[in-house]
């Protein structure tokens, strides 16, 4: 077997780990407890450098390095995953000679991926489009938190549930409401901010966790919807703290632009509701507007509706019962529909299979125009 020296043994002091390259390969080379092994750098989940893994000793006393992408393990001396995963990193057979560390140019233990016999997010790996030329699929998000004991009204779900229920009796449109605060979801883990290919569609959260609560958003979304009404009332002059946590997790959407120039979101109408005890109305639609233009979404003219009783009206005990009594609520929750499905008849007529993107792509990226966050 050939083998090809790769560093000196001075430059891998006992308790690090690197990533060197030999040959056409590049190789994790670790130094620990008196020994020196070798696996294959590139994590088999979606290619991390496992140079810059974290080291962790598990419950059966043996050593593995953790991706530092999302969190793959595998032991440093065999390349195996822990007990109860079948996958394997390939390992490289090392020397020492005259103080030289030594690599086999093949690996002596090969790699290999586990597949699944069910892969339950294949329908979003796939892009199984629910919608039809003929569908009408309106999606509700209500972005309102509360105590999930202690139920309470709120204007803008309330709005929300007059729109659904007005655009099935009036457009005979197959309906569902999304409450966010019914989701167990986690927030954003931030590794786009770490490399932009490790932010993944499916998101990489989701694909660790498949029961995650985004998994639901993503399917209703990107693969059922055709109108989304995204309800949310108004905290300190924004939209809610759950909308934002839905949002950052939606970068997984607009990242393929960024990186495939693949668009999920075609032929998709998108309206807001936007109340609140307190103004800035238009604040919120401004940036509700910009989000959903960057995924892909296409708006009706006067896409949004808003509720404030302004900067003075801190009687919240009447907050309710005036939004209740609100002539303007009835109507503009129903000409908010009217607009979304009118507009939808005639996106349904454009043909999306060469949308233009002017975002930015990683392929026109410079060095030195890529930061982290």
């Amino acid at each position: 077997m050939k083998f090809l020296s790769v560093l000196p043994c001075s430059e891998l002091p006992s308790g690090t780990h690197r990533t060197v390259k030999a040959g056409k390969r590049r190789l994790t080379l670790f130094h620990y407890d008196g020994r020196i092994s070798a696996l294959e750098h590139a994590c088999l989940h979606k290619g991390g450098d496992l140079g810059e893994g974290f080291l962790q000793t598990l419950d059966d006393g043996e050593l593995y390095v953790a991706c530092p992408w999302h969190g793959w393990q595998y032991n440093i001396r065999t390349g195996q995953a822990p007990h109860g995963y079948l996958d394997r990193q390939a390992v490289f057979e090392v020397r020492i000679e005259d103080g030289m560390i030594l690599v086999s140019e093949n690996p002596v233990i090969t790699a290999f991926r586990a597949e699944h016999a069910h892969d339950g997010l294949q329908d979003l790996r796939q892009l199984v489009y629910r919608t039809t030329p003929d569908s009408l699929h309106v999606l509700g998000i209500s972005a309102t938190n509360m105590n999930q004991a202690l139920p309470r009204p709120s204007t803008s779900e309330t709005a929300l549930q007059s729109a659904l229920d007005f655009a099935a009796s009036e457009y005979g449109a197959e309906t569902r409401m999304i409450r966010l605060r019914d989701l167990q979801f986690r927030h954003c883990e931030g590794y786009y901010s770490l490399h932009e290919e490790a932010c993944t569609w499916p998101c990489s959260i989701t694909e660790m966790n498949p029961d995650d609560g985004m998994t639901e958003v993503y399917r209703a979304m990107v693969l059922w919807a055709d109108v989304v009404l995204l309800a949310t009332p108004i905290r300190w002059g924004n939209a809610s703290s759950l909308y934002y946590k839905m949002a950052e997790r939606l970068n997984t959407v607009q990242n393929q632009i960024t990186l495939h120039d693949r668009v999920l979101i075609r032929n998709k109408v998108v309206s807001f509701i936007i109340t609140g005890g307190q103004d800035n109305i238009q604040g919120v639609a401004g940036q509700l507007n910009a989000f959903f233009a960057d995924l892909g979404f296409i708006f009706p003219p006067f896409n949004y509706m808003g509720w404030s009783r302004g900067w003075i009206a801190e009687d919240m005990r009447h907050n309710v019962s005036s939004f209740m009594k609100s002539r303007y609520v009835k109507r503009s929750v129903k000409e908010l529909v009217t607009n979304a499905v009118e507009l939808l008849r005639q996106v349904k007529r454009i043909d999306s299979s060469h949308l233009q993107t002017p975002k930015p792509r990683i392929s026109e990226a410079g060095m030195g125009s890529i930061g982290s966050g």
